[in-house]
């Protein structure tokens, strides 16, 4: 017995062609913005303690190089490295569907591979791998997280996201490292053997900083299962469906996986950016509402009764929380923290989650004055593909009987549907990450690839990391 799922991926993968331009811009665009994010997350000593060799020295010659950093590593390490760099802030894009998650957390396995493979080529006379080669990669290593993402939920059955992470960017790292059809099934089947992450961590009590290392973790071990397969170990055909011990039995209470369309380029082209705010995605439109209503309440914030938020059934699920607040992973997963801080202080950075911004005593006043509903319609639209919105509306009332207009957002900013507005933004992000750490010669040839895809697409993958490393 086989599972059809296992060569379906691998025959998308190997066989389809990508046609669409959107999808190859739109990756460009995933790329400098997930790298910008993993520059600035260096400034976090929380991080960079994470990151380096697995023990002290143990460095290889033409290893994948780390972004801003001067480590060589092996390939499954640096994924860890680029990984957990690139999803530390919570900055990098997302896909919400019944299955949320952030695609771009595949760049930790697909750059890691993609400069091995192109560094050692290099030292055996042979020709490096291409950035049009990462960017087919992340296309579709986004397709299938974001597809199987659309209909089947994972967090409804107590477990995490990145499950996805390591399913996908096994399939896609096997043929960089030279696997066909064989090889790529058996690293996905060992990917699913490995089972599902808890989602403890990611809610209270016991929300922490390894939600922004479990996607690290997640596609160095795609990685790791790819390089095995690769030496002839085998898999597991029906990893999913054996009676009593696959996968739907044991992990999702015997349910079968659900899929309506196939495997293209949907995902990346609707890919949702993160622009103006390092924040859990379901809370985008509340905080740029927050914004708008900054001015209208900065100077009344004694005299505010109370706050109403109108959010999706997501929200509801991950972001609505009360009681103490007890790190900055707890905090930049709260909507009632998130808006606080928006009414306050008429911004929001990483910055703000830290201990001196939380420890104002307006912001948990305030938050205990905020009240989180569902809005049955903004959950509609949040699974509708036509629409994929992610809706919040805010209004604020006050002691006196006055009250706020209400600002209701149902698209953010890194929507497709704002992306022309977007763009812009977009840059600027990115032209302050590069600043956070690279020299300026380097930054002028970043921003370069910014705006000229052929030239992105036709730079060997090790100048490209050789551009985002230390001198």
């Amino acid at each position: 017995m086989q599972d059809r799922l296992f060569y379906d991926i691998a025959d998308y993968v190997l066989n389809y062609r990508i046609e669409q331009t959107e999808a190859f811009s739109t990756a460009r665009l995933c790329l400098l913005d997930s790298l910008g994010c993993g520059l600035l997350s260096l400034s976090y000593p929380a991080c960079t303690k994470l990151l380096g060799p697995i023990v002290p020295g143990a460095e290889i010659p033409n290893g994948a190089r780390i972004p801003g950093l001067s480590y060589q590593l092996d390939p499954v390490q640096a994924a860890f490295n680029i990984g957990t760099m690139i999803r530390w802030l919570d900055y990098n894009d997302t896909w919400l569907a019944a299955e949320w998650g952030h695609p771009s957390d595949n760049l930790g396995g697909i750059l890691a591979v993609a400069d091995y493979v192109s560094r050692q080529n290099i030292a055996k006379g042979k020709t490096p791998l291409s950035v049009c080669d990462v960017l087919t990669a992340m296309i579709k290593a986004y397709e299938i997280q974001g597809v199987i993402g659309l209909e089947n939920s994972f967090n409804r059955v107590g477990l995490d996201h990145i499950l996805l992470v390591r399913i996908a960017t096994a399939a896609v790292v096997t043929p960089l490292l030279g696997g066909g059809r064989k090889q790529i099934v058996n690293a996905l089947t060992n990917a699913w053997v490995d089972g599902g992450t808890l989602r403890c961590y990611r809610h209270s009590p016991n929300t922490g900083s390894r939600k922004s290392w479990a996607a690290g973790d997640a596609t160095s071990r795609g990685v790791r299962l790819a390089i095995m397969s690769m030496t002839g170990e085998m898999g597991y055909p029906s990893a999913l469906s054996a009676k009593n011990w696959g996968f739907y039995d044991v992990l999702y209470q015997g349910n079968f996986f659900v899929f309506n369309q196939t495997f293209a380029s949907y995902v990346m082209e609707n890919i949702l950016f993160k622009i103006s705010f390092p924040a859990e995605f379901h809370a985008q439109t509340a905080i740029e509402a927050a914004l708008r209503l900054h001015e209208s309440v900065k100077y009344r914030l004694n005299e505010i009764h109370r706050v109403e938020i109108q959010t999706q059934r997501a929200a509801t699920r991950i972001i609505d929380k009360s009681g103490p607040l007890h790190n900055p992973a707890d905090r930049d997963h709260c909507i009632q923290y998130m808006v606080a801080i928006g009414l306050i202080f008429g911004e929001l950075t990483a910055n703000h989650y830290e201990d001196k911004i939380a420890q104002d005593p307006r912001v948990d006043s305030l938050r205990k004055k905020i009240r989180v509903e569902e809005n049955q319609q903004f959950s509609i639209d949040y699974l509708n593909p036509a629409k994929r919105s992610i809706a919040n509306a805010i209004q604020v009332f006050f002691n006196d009987g006055t009250y706020t207009s209400k600002i209701q957002i149902e698209f953010p900013i890194g929507h497709r549907r704002r992306r022309k507005e977007g763009m812009p933004m977009l840059k600027n992000k990115l032209i302050e990450n590069l600043k956070s750490r690279l020299t300026p010669k380097n930054q002028e040839a970043i921003l370069g690839l910014f705006e000229d895809q052929y030239t992105l697409e036709s730079t060997s993958v090790d100048r490209f990391m050789d551009l985002f490393a230390m001198e």
